[in-house]
């Protein structure tokens, strides 16, 4: 289950298809996917799709909304790897990048993973994806290494970072 999480200016809820034709603005251009592991989709309905096709419970997916309006402005994932151990990603669309969004519904998701009783949340990022990884250090994460020619992507084979951040590290997303 995807609980509804609600911080001062955003409120996460369970990502539905009818998400896609607001996060198509994000998913479907070739500047926001750049780090992706795969590239953009090719259409709203090809997103809708996807969405109902990775609906298999591995990964509960919030939707970003703000507070005063439903629709989707990018999404926070998190998927569990194994007992304790829960991995995460995120992307917001173009035009609410830059606004703090990102550490806002990121700090929220990470609160209630751990309120859940998760030890470790982690994630991996392009080493080149610079606001990525300046928003997972701001959060607490720990740099933890390198993985060479780990994923082929739709820019060819890149190395990823791995981040990690542990239970009793977290300061919460007030902390800077």
């Amino acid at each position: 289950m995807t609980p509804r999480l609600a911080t001062a200016r955003l409120v996460l809820r369970a990502r539905v298809p009818d998400d896609a034709e607001a996060l198509f603005a994000a998913m479907g251009d070739p500047v926001a996917m750049t780090w992706w592991s795969h590239a953009p989709v090719e259409s709203v309905a090809a997103l809708r799709e996807r969405f109902v096709a990775r609906d298999d419970g591995s990964w509960r997916t919030w939707a970003i909304t703000r507070v005063d309006d439903d629709v989707a402005i990018g999404f926070v994932a998190a998927g569990e790897k194994r007992a304790g151990v829960v991995e995460i990603g995120y992307l917001l669309v173009p035009a609410a990048q830059g606004q703090g969004h990102a550490r806002e519904a990121v700090g929220a998701v990470i609160e209630q993973l751990f309120a859940e009783g998760y030890r470790r949340v982690f994630a991996d990022t392009d080493p080149e994806n610079v606001g990525s990884n300046r928003l997972l250090g701001s959060l607490g994460f720990r740099r933890e290494g390198l993985l060479r020619a780990e994923w082929e992507t739709h820019l060819g084979v890149r190395d990823t970072v791995l981040w990690g951040l542990l239970r009793g590290e977290w300061v919460g997303a007030t902390a800077s």
